[in-house]
């Protein structure tokens, strides 16, 4: 019985999945407008983020979004079909759970902030969109 059900949830996904992500493509926001310097500065900042996600996470969908919006090339990392970015989320933030936004401090020291609200939150205060 636990085989029939584990194939039937296999067999939900595979229909809702691409079904998720072409939902996310029509429904992602435009990006906000900057000025090509502020766009720049923004972008360098950037550079100290990632965001471990799986491609179909609702909630990972959602940073994803948001990200879209404030017009963000933060990198993603698939922490569900590359070994070595689940690895190190597990190994860095404790626990395989995402999304998961990898903060890297001037210093050299990573955060690992989980939850899709707080990862909103955090983008929102440091990108100066409210």
């Amino acid at each position: 019985m636990r085989i029939l059900i584990r194939y039937f949830f296999r067999g939900v996904r595979l229909i809702l999945a691409p079904v998720m992500l072409i939902s996310e493509k029509l429904s992602t926001p435009k990006s906000v407008e900057r000025t090509s310097e502020e766009q720049a500065e923004v972008d360098k900042a950037c550079e100290t983020l990632a965001l471990y996600q799986f491609r179909t996470c609702p909630f990972c969908i959602k940073v994803r979004k948001e990200m879209a919006r404030l017009g963000l090339n933060i990198e993603h990392r698939d922490a569900q079909l590359d070994p070595a970015h689940k690895k190190a989320l597990q190994e860095g933030g404790g626990r395989v759970k995402v999304p998961c936004l990898k903060i890297t401090h001037n210093d050299g020291h990573d955060e690992w902030l989980y939850e899709s609200d707080d990862i909103i939150a955090y983008l929102r205060r440091r990108f100066g969109q409210a």
